[in-house]
């Protein structure tokens, strides 16, 4: 269970919900209500007042890194820091797991080896969701996992979530496609844009 309690985020009152494991949370809101800030709060990259648990261990209990290896926060736009895609993936397991999740979200091998910068936004988005599940996080934190794709492509993507899900892991998804929020999550989390 993901456990948030009055977490202070600049602009919302305080929050408190859970999700329990194989379940997921749509959080909603217009632009600018603090979707994205929510979820880099729960992945402990911006600070927020609060308390924050994951099967009773505690975010501040926990260093950054080893918090993000449970809690694992996939942008709209991500980022890299290695100039290939398969660079991120350590060797091994879950170079194996990222290969198969990249195959799966319909990205050809040639385009694990291209530099990033030669991607395009579709091509990085499907690859930021494979690095971000390929070594098993327990909940995952989903920005528009699919702005930027083809509707078949989103269609992969949501399966990869629904196995995420049968799987145990807990996800949040902050999505503008309500059709797609409809197929997803079983509860919601209506933010309103601070006055």
């Amino acid at each position: 269970m993901l456990k948030i309690e009055k977490l202070s985020i600049a602009g919302l009152p305080p929050l408190t919900f859970s999700v329990a494991a194989g379940a997921c949370l749509a959080v909603e809101g217009p632009s600018g209500s603090g979707k994205t800030r929510l979820l880099r709060a729960i992945a402990d990259l911006d600070p927020a007042p609060g308390y924050v648990s994951l099967g009773g261990q505690d975010r501040n209990e926990m260093r950054g890194p080893a918090w993000r290896r449970l809690v694992r926060y996939c942008a709209s736009e991500p980022g890299w820091w290695h100039p290939t895609a398969r660079a991120h993936a350590t060797p091994g397991p879950i170079e194996a797991r990222f290969v198969r999740l990249a195959h799966q979200l319909d990205v050809a091998d040639a385009l694990l080896d291209r530099p990033v910068d030669e991607l395009s936004t579709g091509e990085r988005q499907r690859l930021a969701l494979a690095r971000a599940l390929a070594d098993e996080p327990k909940a995952i934190l989903l920005d528009e996992p699919t702005g930027a794709l083809d509707v078949g492509r989103a269609a992969l993507v949501e399966e990869i979530i629904r196995f995420q899900l049968l799987a145990g892991r807990i996800v949040l998804l902050v999505s503008h496609n309500t059709a797609q929020v409809d197929r997803l999550a079983e509860a919601r989390l209506e933010l309103a844009r601070a006055a």
